[in-house]
């Protein structure tokens, strides 16, 4: 079951990404930041086997993934800023979102403050939940742009490059991935 669900999110993101370009990069990963589980895992790396292909620039797909976050961060951050810690308790669930996750946010942020966004944009799964923790903690909307998308930016172009160095390869690879 999983792994079919899997594969119909992978198929959907690289339909998005070659019909639409970086504009697709921003969206699927704006839907990532926006607290729905769309894994950039997938987004970015097969971005990245674009720019081996010769259709994408790396800076440009990793500068479209940063913005992507920032836009769908902003979602969730006025989510959590409107409708505070009682939506999310209420709600998150549908979005996978559980108590368990809103706490560890709530401790991560209270550790690290402001910084929590940035350290947290470097860290799978946290990353795409922090900005409803920065919403119901009111954090300042510019610095929480700024950390947003400094600390997007490496996380998206680390993975955008792996895709490109794996599509380098792809030849070579290609038989390992069919077994798989």
């Amino acid at each position: 079951m999983i792994a079919a669900i899997l594969e119909f999110l992978a198929r959907f993101i690289i339909s998005v990404i070659s019909t639409t370009g970086y504009l697709g990069i921003v969206l699927l990963m704006g839907i990532e930041s926006a607290c729905i589980p769309l894994p950039s895992e997938v987004i970015m790396p097969f971005s990245g086997y674009l720019v081996s292909t010769g259709r994408f620039q790396l800076h440009w797909v990793a500068v479209a993934g940063a913005l992507g976050c920032n836009l769908g961060s902003l979602v969730a951050y006025y989510v959590g800023s409107w409708g505070g810690r009682p939506l999310v308790e209420r709600y998150g669930r549908y979005v996978l979102f559980t108590r368990h996750d809103l706490e560890m946010a709530d401790r991560f942020f209270a550790r690290y403050g402001d910084w929590a966004v940035f350290v947290a944009r470097l860290l799978p799964v946290i990353r795409t939940f922090i900005a409803l923790p920065a919403g119901i903690a009111r954090m300042n909307v510019v610095r929480f742009h700024i950390y947003t998308f400094l600390g997007s930016l490496p996380w998206c172009w680390v993975l955008a490059y792996a895709g490109l160095k794996l599509g380098e390869r792809w030849t070579d690879l290609r038989e390992y991935f069919h077994r798989f």
